[in-house]
C-alpha cells in the first residue's frame, strides 16, 4: 500500500471516509471498499432507535455518620439548588417523624410511671415482686442492642415498629418501678425538671453553632466513665450505701446525658459535621427517647426523696 503523495485537502473533514459523490449515496447504500451502511432510524430498525430517556437525578448519600451536611462543605454542590432544597425536605420529614416517634413513646412511659406513682397496689405489687423489674431490665437490654447493632430488623417495617414498641413498653416499665420507689411529688418535679431540661437542649440545638458531633470522641470516652463509675458505685453500695457517692453518680449521670441529648439532637437536625441517615428514624427516635428517659432517672435519684 503506497503512501498518499498529499494531505487531503482542508474541505474534507472525515479522510478515512470520504463525502458521497454528488446525486446520491454509493451503491448498496454503503461506503467504499465494501462497509456497510449503518441502519437508519425507521428503516433498519422495526421502531427506529429507541428514544433516549431523561437522566435521573440520584439521590445524594450524604446523609450517614461522617459524612458532610452543610457547613463550608455543602452535601450537594451549589451548581444544584433544586437538589439542595429537596434535602431539606427530606431532613425535615426525618425529624417530623423522629419527634412524632419520640413524642408517642414519652406518653406510654408518662403513663405508665402514672400507674405505678399513684396506684397504691400496683406500687405496692412492684415493691414485693422485684424479679419483674429484672426481667423488663433483660427485655430492654435485648431489644435495644438488636435496635442498635442489627441494621436489618431496624429498617424493616413492621419488625423495627415492633421492636421499638417492647423497647419503650420494657423501659417505662423498668421506669416505673424506679419512680414507684419515691415520694409522688419528687416524681413530679423530676418530670418537671426534665421538661425543662429537654425543651431547654433542644432549643440551643436549634440556635446554636457549637457543633457537638464534632467531639464524637470525647463523648465515646464520658460514655466509658459513666459505665466504670456506674459499676463501681453499684458495688459499693452493695456493700454498704455511702450517701455522697450516690448523689455523686446521679450528678454526673444527669450531666452526661444532658450533654447525650445535645449530642444526639444534632445528628438528627443535620447541618453537622456527623448526622443521621433518614433512612435511620428509629435510631433517632430510639437514642433521644433514652436520654431523656436516663435524665429523668438521674434527677429523681438525686432528688432523694424515698417513701
Amino acid at each position: 500500500m503506497s503512501n498518499p503523495s498529499a494531505p487531503p485537502p482542508y474541505e474534507d473533514r472525515n479522510p478515512l471516509y470520504p463525502p458521497p459523490p454528488p446525486g446520491g449515496g454509493y451503491p448498496g447504500g454503503g461506503y467504499p471498499g465494501g462497509y456497510p451502511a449503518y441502519p437508519q432510524p425507521g428503516f433498519g430498525h422495526p421502531a427506529g432507535y429507541p428514544q433516549p430517556t431523561p437522566p435521573i437525578h440520584p439521590m445524594p448519600m450524604n446523609y450517614g455518620r461522617g459524612e458532610v451536611y452543610g457547613g463550608e462543605e455543602p452535601a450537594v454542590s451549589d451548581n444544584f439548588g433544586t437538589g439542595e432544597w429537596e434535602d431539606k425536605k427530606v431532613r425535615h420529614r426525618f425529624i417530623q417523624k423522629v419527634y412524632a416517634i419520640i413524642s408517642v413513646q414519652l406518653l406510654i412511659t408518662v403513663g405508665i410511671i402514672a400507674i405505678f406513682t399513684f396506684s397504691d397496689p400496683v406500687r405496692a405489687f412492684v415493691r414485693k415482686n422485684l424479679a419483674i423489674y429484672y426481667a423488663s431490665y433483660a427485655v430492654f437490654l435485648v431489644t435495644y442492642l438488636t435496635l442498635v447493632c442489627c441494621q436489618a430488623p431496624r429498617r424493616r417495617f413492621p419488625w423495627n415498629i415492633i421492636l421499638l414498641t417492647i423497647f419503650t413498653l420494657a423501659m417505662s416499665f423498668m421506669t416505673g418501678c424506679i419512680a414507684s420507689m419515691h415520694n409522688t411529688k419528687a416524681v413530679i418535679l423530676a418530670m418537671i425538671i426534665t421538661a425543662i431540661v429537654t425543651i431547654a437542649v433542644t432549643i440551643f440545638c436549634f440556635q446554636t453553632k457549637v457543633d457537638f458531633t464534632s467531639c464524637a470522641g470525647l463523648f465515646c470516652v464520658l460514655g466509658i466513665v459513666l459505665t466504670v463509675t456506674g459499676i463501681v458505685t453499684a458495688i459499693v453500695l452493695a456493700f454498704k450505701y455511702v450517701y455522697w457517692l450516690h448523689m455523686l453518680y446521679a450528678a454526673l449521670g444527669a450531666i452526661a446525658f444532658t450533654l447525650f441529648l445535645a449530642y444526639d439532637t444534632q445528628l438528627v437536625l443535620g447541618n453537622r459535621k456527623h448526622t443521621i441517615s433518614p433512612e435511620e428514624y428509629i435510631t433517632g427516635a430510639l437514642q433521644i427517647y433514652t436520654d431523656i428517659v436516663y435524665i429523668f432517672t438521674f434527677v429523681l435519684q438525686l432528688l432523694g426523696d424515698h417513701n
